[in-house]
């Protein structure tokens, strides 16, 4: 069961990927979550993409100071520079406090 999110600090990236981009997408995407996990105050992950190429990943964080050095790691950086090259028509970064989150489970 995951920690409750109220507090944290959530990066939502939304992305359209290009047609013809996948060389070395779906490694590179598992490179970088393993990554992030092992980034100070690092809380967790949630991401989807649909058939269309349109996805959403939400990256979660105990704090802002842990989110921007996220989004600071060199590693990080250069990996964005190349999804500009290769991989995104184009994505927007939302980052916002959680107030409030809710679970159900049918298990």
């Amino acid at each position: 069961m995951r920690d409750e999110r109220h507090g944290q600090i959530v990066v939502i990236f939304l992305s359209e990927r290009t047609p013809d981009g996948d060389t070395g997408y779906a490694a590179t995407a598992e490179a970088m979550a393993t990554l992030a996990a092992a980034q100070p105050g690092y809380r967790g992950i949630d991401s989807v993409r649909g058939a269309d190429g349109v996805g959403i990943t939400l990256s979660y964080w105990a704090d802002d100071a842990s989110a921007l050095a996220w989004k600071n790691h060199p590693e990080h950086k250069a990996i964005r520079d190349a999804g500009r090259a290769d991989w995104y028509r184009r994505y927007e970064v939302v980052v916002a406090e959680v107030q409030r989150d809710y679970r159900w489970n049918r298990d």
